[in-house]
């Protein structure tokens, strides 16, 4: 059931709009990368790979930490890392100078996971940029980066990223 991007952007009232073909393009690239994610041993939810990110960005981080980098209750967190420890793909540990405190930190199983995860969206991405121009790489480039800008919010991997779509 296939609709036409200008259906998809009046349905959302934002025909036309930045944020309109931005939050199309975002829903047409969590199909894309759906369907690769489901030959995955372990497809995980959207929350549990920021998890894994911030391990691999953080190292080790105790639970308070983790939950404020994610903006998440403990509670919350500490459930979504019960089920990541689960299938192996972080590991908890005591501090060694506070026995109290646990530790978190990425397991191999997980970065090679995040690595995998990766290469498929990596995958889909190159793909898609191949049929570009150029010129509409270049503006998409600085689009994207003007987005990541005003969030604020930095890449886990900027320099890997930023070589990712100019390569392409």
């Amino acid at each position: 059931m296939s609709r036409r991007p200008e259906e998809a952007s009046r349905r959302n009232g934002a025909e036309g709009s930045a944020a309109g073909v931005a939050l199309e393009v975002l829903e047409l690239l969590e199909v894309l990368w759906s369907q690769g994610e489901t030959v995955s041993t372990a497809p995980l939810s959207s929350s549990q790979v920021r998890v894994l990110y911030v391990l691999e960005r953080e190292g080790v981080v105790n639970l308070r930490t983790l939950a404020e980098k994610l903006d998440s209750m403990p509670s919350s967190v500490s459930r979504m890392c019960d089920r990541l420890q689960a299938v192996g793909f972080i590991d908890r540990g005591h501090n060694p100078s506070d026995r109290r405190e646990l530790e978190l930190r990425l397991s191999r199983r997980g970065a090679s996971y995040l690595r995998a995860f990766r290469a498929r969206r990596e995958q889909v991405l190159r793909e898609l940029l191949g049929k570009m121009t150029p010129t509409e790489q270049t503006m998409l480039v600085r689009g994207l980066s003007g987005i990541r800008t005003v969030a604020g919010a930095g890449s886990p991997r900027e320099e890997t990223d930023a070589s990712v779509t100019e390569s392409a």
